[in-house]
Parts: C-alpha cells; sequence; structure tokens
C-alpha cells in the first residue's frame, strides 16, 4: 500500500465513522430530516427486495437512522484498515445517498442563506461520494476482476490457436515420417533379402 492510499482511506473515512458513532448513540436528531425520505424509500425497498430482506427492514425512523449509522461505522472502518476496503467503500457510497436526500435538501429550503449553505453541504457529498467510488474501484495498481477475465479469456484464446498450429505441424509431420517409413517398409518388402 503506498502512503497515499494509507493517509486518505483512513481521512476519508473520519467523517462517516465519527457521525455513524453518533446517529448509533443518539438517532433522536437526525429522525426528523430522515422522516420524509423514510416514508418513501422504506416502501420502495420492501416491493423491490424478496420477502426475507424487506420484511427485516425497519420501519421506526430512529432505527433506520440508526441502521444507517451503523453501516457508515462498520464501512468506516474497513475503508480506514483495509480489511474489505472496497466493500467499505461502496457500503459508504450507498449509506450516503439517504443521509444527503434527508440532511441536505436545498431545494425545499426557502431562506437564501440556509439554501446557499445546504447547497454546500450537498455538494461536499456528491465529492465525497466521488471520493469513495475511487475508492471502491482502486485496486492498488493489481488487476481487478474484469481484467484479469478480459485478459485471461484473451490469453486461452491465443495459447488455443498456439496449440492448434502447433498440433497441426506435428500432425503433418508424423504423416510425413509415416510416409517415408511406409515407403522404406514398401522397398524392404520388394527387396526381400534372403537370409542365411
Amino acid at each position: 500500500m503506498t502512503v497515499v492510499r494509507a493517509l486518505a482511506r483512513p481521512l476519508l473515512s473520519t467523517i462517516f465513522i465519527v457521525q455513524g458513532a453518533k446517529a448509533l448513540r443518539d438517532p433522536e436528531p437526525h429522525v426528523a430530516k430522515a422522516k420524509p425520505v423514510a416514508d418513501r424509500l422504506v416502501p420502495l425497498v420492501k416491493k423491490v427486495t424478496p420477502a426475507q430482506v424487506g420484511d427485516r427492514i425497519p420501519d421506526s425512523t430512529a432505527n433506520l437512522v440508526r441502521l444507517n449509522g451503523a453501516a457508515q461505522v462498520l464501512g468506516g472502518v474497513s475503508l480506514a484498515s483495509g480489511k474489505g476496503r472496497r466493500l467499505g467503500a461502496v457500503v459508504l457510497a450507498a449509506s450516503l445517498v439517504p443521509t444527503t436526500l434527508a440532511g441536505h435538501s436545498f431545494w425545499q429550503e426557502s431562506d437564501k442563506a440556509a439554501r446557499a449553505a445546504q447547497k454546500v453541504q450537498f455538494m461536499k457529498n456528491l465529492g465525497l461520494m466521488g471520493g469513495l467510488l475511487l475508492a471502491a474501484v482502486d485496486t492498488e495498481g493489481k488487476p481487478g476482476v474484469a481484467w484479469r477475465a478480459t485478459h485471461g479469456a484473451k490469453a486461452a484464446k491465443r495459447e488455443t490457436k498456439r496449440g492448434a498450429k502447433l498440433a497441426k505441424r506435428e500432425t503433418k509431420q508424423f504423416a510425413k515420417t509415416a510416409k517415408r517409413e511406409a515407403r522404406l517398409a514398401a522397398r524392404l518388402a520388394k527387396a526381400e533379402l534372403p537370409f542365411g
């Protein structure tokens, strides 16, 4: 791991770990803002997901805030520690969507100053999401699964062609050798050298 990655991941994770822990301990300050978003998203998610998953989604907004906080703490710790860092980044990016919609809906503000402040926070969260998406696809300079699959298929195709050419060459060589030996055997049979 490079020095930049060793510094960047914990720096990016800090806000999520701190805010997630706060939401876990005391969700009430977030409930009022989260309720309209939760009221819209929960029924949609329950309808789209299988029953085993949908039945486990809490109906209480306070519990949803806690769940989002737990996701942020776990995702932040995994990103910061490097253990499951890519999955942690995806979890954080996903948890940022409802957080941003609920907490920074600048389009609903009537006061100009409040609207401007919420717009800045909204854009900040978009920037964080961009960083998280980069972290989610960061393979630390090693080829990712998609690259390996594509190049593995190309290598297999190349080796198959090479094997086919070699087999064709060997078959021709074998045929020439068999012909030569057949002619030699025919000559020997004609000559029928007497023994004795």
